[in-house]
């Protein structure tokens, strides 16, 4: 007993000793004020919500350049400099609105009307359509068309002029054979193709969402479970206990409604824009691994500005974004030089489908032949520690952070990274490359994701300044290793 006891006063003494210790590399330069103040500023009205495509994201993108510029980091193109652009569609939702007439025999109509109230009750996917109709409603309970493996929503139902109304997931989330089957544009795409005029989200809460494909005379919308129970309501179901089901008996539970349903959307689409990725790097020390590089990036962009509605994305990913910069303000600052090069890459497209970080992987400059990994940050601004995702084949990652957080002590958690679904962020990209990753991610609760509530008044500084600086002397470790 006593030498268990000595052995955890050791350990609590050298913990404690370590955190008294300096900070290696000056890593306390790195001030969780100043990544604030960039938080806030690319939080902002100025930015219009990143969305990428639009001027907005682009003045973003262009001033997080000038700074790199400013610090002396090295264009990672020679010929578009800090920004490299990629194509990009989007769509602008200027107005929308929407009616549920819930089924009711005792009014005259046969009808009781309810008009929804924009983001309380329903929002408008991102990439909507213009149109105005009424129609009736097609329960169809995850929207998935999958022959090949014997599971079809769609079978005995008929959808044609009708809105279909699904959750989002699948029958078995373990099962990877339905992983194509849950992307947004697939399900999109399936229920235009079935002749509906718009699909219907059940989400617990109507979160804006850029994920998708624009389709011709095609109005997705997300309704709360509010409002949906209020359409099952003339079948005594409830939203909730529905999806239980649907997840224990993995087997389609499809059926028409009476009720009925008004989606009017006003949009604007823009089939040809550009996006950009913002990259500048650190030259490396050693003349022989000059073309192998280390990789610290975020996703830059958010959801944009509709309906008069801010979606300014401060924890995601304005936190991610604003933890970069100050790493890499940290480098040039500090003269850090690794043997290797380390980039720095604010990703735009994120929010529509990994698009910005994928097309960089693809598109590497030229002047680099190897990334030897990469480290992201998403969603770092709410909470009080950390949690860390590392590539499961390389366990020696996890070990290079804890030596680095024996100094900082925020992670809180780390967990293996394997098979990536459709919800991964944009480490998922290199991931699937077979680049080894690391993931920090704050603790949370991240409680208004892509609602207008992702504000700065969320944010604490002191974690990310923590995540900052466990970033910083990590991508030190990994230039160096």
């Amino acid at each position: 007993m006593y030498r268990l006891l000595i052995v955890f006063l050791c350990i609590a003494f050298i913990t404690e000793e370590a955190a008294a210790q300096p900070l290696p590399n000056n890593a306390e330069s790195i001030s969780g004020f100043d990544i604030y103040e960039t938080l806030d500023r690319l939080a902002s009205e100025e930015f219009r919500g990143r969305h990428t495509g639009h001027h907005g994201y682009t003045d973003a993108a262009t001033w997080v350049g000038e700074m790199f510029d400013e610090w002396g980091l090295v264009p990672a193109s020679e010929d578009h400099g800090f920004l490299l652009p990629f194509p990009v569609q989007y769509t602008i939702i200027n107005d929308a609105s929407m009616s549920v007439y819930i089924f009711d025999e005792e009014k005259e109509t046969g009808y009781r009307e309810v008009e929804l109230r924009p983001e309380q009750d329903f929002l408008p996917l991102l990439y909507s359509d213009t149109g105005d109709r009424t129609a009736e409603v097609v329960f169809v309970g995850w929207g998935i068309h999958a022959p090949e493996i014997g599971y079809d929503d769609y079978f005995g139902v008929e959808v044609e002029e009708k809105f279909v109304m699904c959750f989002r997931g699948t029958p078995d989330p373990r099962d990877r054979r339905y992983q194509y089957h849950d992307e947004h544009r697939t399900r999109m795409q399936r229920a235009k193709d079935e002749g509906a005029l718009g699909l219907i989200y059940i989400y617990e809460e109507p979160i804006a969402n850029p994920n998708g494909d624009w389709i011709e005379d095609f109005t997705p919308v997300k309704i709360s479970y509010d409002v949906a129970d209020q359409l099952f309501s003339e079948r005594d179901f409830e939203a909730a206990s529905l999806r239980s089901d649907l997840l224990k008996y993995k087997r389609p539970i499809s059926f028409a409604l009476q009720s009925r349903v008004r989606i009017q959307v006003e949009s604007i689409h823009y089939p040809e824009a550009t996006g950009y990725n913002v990259a500048g790097f650190i030259e490396g020390s050693n003349p022989a691994s000059r073309d192998e590089v280390v990789v610290v990036g975020a996703h830059l962009d958010h959801c944009g500005t509709h309906m008069g509605l801010l979606f300014g994305g401060a924890d995601d990913n304005a936190s991610g974004s604003a933890v970069v910069i100050e790493i890499a303000k940290a480098f040039a600052e500090n003269a850090v030089q690794t043997e290797r090069p380390v980039l720095f890459a604010l990703f735009g497209g994120e929010e529509m489908g990994l698009i910005g970080s994928r097309y960089l992987v693809d598109n590497f400059p030229e002047r680099f032949t190897t990334i030897t990994s990469m480290i992201n940050f998403d969603m770092v601004g709410a909470g009080d520690g950390a949690y860390c995702g590392y590539s499961a084949d390389h366990p020696g990652l996890k070990e290079l952070v804890r030596k680095t957080d024996i100094y900082v002590q925020t992670v809180q958690t780390f967990y293996p990274i394997g098979d990536i679904g459709v919800r991964g962020s944009d480490h998922a990209a290199f991931h699937m490359k077979g680049i080894p990753v690391l993931y920090f991610v704050s603790n949370g609760p991240h409680i208004k994701y892509h609602t207008t509530g992702d504000t700065i008044y969320r944010m604490n500084p002191t974690v990310m300044e923590d995540i900052a600086r466990i970033g910083y002397l990590t991508a030190i470790e990994l230039g160096n290793k």
